[in-house]
């Protein structure tokens, strides 16, 4: 028996994508391991968008070497954000590795597949859960036949599921390399869509991420422009699917009528994550983001006006190149007013090839990084531990994903982790929780039935 491993690092779009690869190969006859050691084809789906995610997919290559030495048959694949446009270069500095594939591009896979012998049919690969569409691949434009692989491990073992709906981004935010690696935005056919949640729904699966590097401009590029609202409307119309989320969302295209969706859907759950990045204008003009502090607050005002039960989240990036101490403070005071459910804060780390790297030097030093980083992360603790001790005592309706250390966890629709110790099975199931601890990170909480 032939088996794989697929190394996944990053955001939720590479863990979709290794999903799907993982789908491929289950197909093609390979059984799953956790084991490098007992893989015959290793997979590493790799980020880069922070330094310290680089090192990472660095150390675990460099790691690998050795293994490929003793097993030379060893079939080592590349793919994620760690792939630039130099290929050639890659194989060069890291000739252990037999295949490096860009983001999302399964028909490089395919074909390096079909060169090794490995074989599945034509209609898993390129047409997903969608089966009548299979007479249709020979003319779908290349970006649909790279769309997804086979998903067969998204069945009813899995109530939640990944489905990317736009590849790519045209924002190029000054210290992201995300546009240089994914390539610009590209929308995926609502139709297509429809048609893969609908086969996921008959599998098991209860809810669904909507993913997009910037999923807010979804449809902007298919014809008649449909958008994500009406994406949304056509999803919340789906039988017996119970839940719909989507992310990254991003401040400047988060349109009135997006709101209105999620206010008036009955599926579409109450949580949004809306990356602030920055409190200052300077900072955020330096980024590129298109908006200011004001709009930023406004949108939060209009939100939370139209969805009162909402749940927000929010990324912070500290130590941006020229990051005054006074500019910081406007970023802490900012977080201090709003109060976030979830705050993501992360020290700048230059990307090269980015507009951040080429225009600005670095120059807050590490330290000072480091403890502006602390202190966000100090006070969103604080909040946090306020916001979620609210929910003592009460009841909360979980969708349950599964088992960690004898536990049940699962998320409420505004996407706070809860976990209660049962014996019972209740994997995909909705339950009532009664909470009864909290924590500024997850609340604990009895069944009630």
């Amino acid at each position: 028996m032939s088996r794989y491993s697929i190394w996944t690092i990053g955001c939720q779009m590479n863990k979709a994508e290794s999903q799907h690869i993982a789908g491929y190969l289950d197909s093609a006859g390979y059984q799953a391991t956790a084991s490098f050691q007992e893989a015959n084809l290793i997979v590493l789906n790799t980020c880069v968008v922070r330094q310290s995610a680089e090192d990472k997919v660095l150390g675990t290559l460099n790691g690998l070497q050795g293994l490929k030495r003793k097993r030379p048959n060893l079939s080592i694949l590349v793919t994620g954000c760690f792939v630039d446009s130099d290929i050639e270069g890659l194989k060069s500095q890291f000739p252990q590795v037999d295949f490096f594939f860009k983001p999302g591009a399964y028909s490089e896979l395919i074909d390096w597949a079909k060169g090794q012998g490995i074989f599945v049919a034509e209609q898993g690969l390129l047409c997903g859960a969608c089966p009548e569409r299979a007479s249709s691949v020979a003319s779908l434009p290349q970006n649909n036949k790279e769309r997804r692989a086979h998903n067969d491990t998204l069945g009813t073992s899995l109530p939640c599921a990944f489905v990317p709906i736009i590849q790519g981004c045209d924002n190029f935010c000054s210290y992201c390399i995300v546009p240089y690696r994914r390539g610009k935005e590209v929308s995926h056919p609502v139709e297509e869509i429809v048609c893969e949640v609908e086969e996921m729904v008959k599998r098991g699966v209860k809810e669904i991420t909507l993913l997009g590097q910037n999923v807010d401009s979804y449809g902007h590029d298919l014809p008649g422009k449909p958008n994500l609202a009406d994406l949304l409307a056509r999803l919340n119309g789906i039988d017996n699917l119970v839940r719909i989320r989507f992310l990254t969302n991003h401040p400047k295209d988060m349109s009135p009528k997006l709101i209105g969706a999620v206010a008036s859907l009955n599926k579409v759950c109450e949580h949004l994550e809306l990356a602030i990045q920055a409190g200052d204008d300077d900072i955020l003009r330096a980024m590129r983001r298109g908006y200011t502090v004001e709009q930023y607050r406004e949108l939060i005002h209009t939100v939370r006006c139209h969805i009162p039960e909402v749940s927000l989240s929010t990324d912070v990036i500290v130590g941006f190149p020229g990051e005054t101490e006074e500019q910081f403070e406007h970023t802490f005071s900012l977080l201090q007013e709003l109060r976030f459910d979830v705050v993501h804060v992360a020290a700048y780390s230059p990307r090269p090839g980015t507009i951040a790297s080429q225009k600005y030097k670095d120059n807050v030093p590490p330290e000072i990084k480091r403890k502006r980083l602390n202190k966000i992360e100090d006070l969103q603790a604080s909040i946090a531990s306020e916001i979620n001790s609210q929910l003592q005592g009460k009841i909360v309706q979980v969708l349950v994903e599964g088992e960690k250390k004898d536990k049940w966890y699962g998320r409420t629709r505004s996407n706070k982790l809860v976990f209660f110790e049962d014996d019972a099975g209740y994997l995909g199931q909705l339950l009532k929780v009664k909470v009864d601890k909290s924590s500024p990170w997850a609340l604990q909480g009895k069944i009630i039935l």
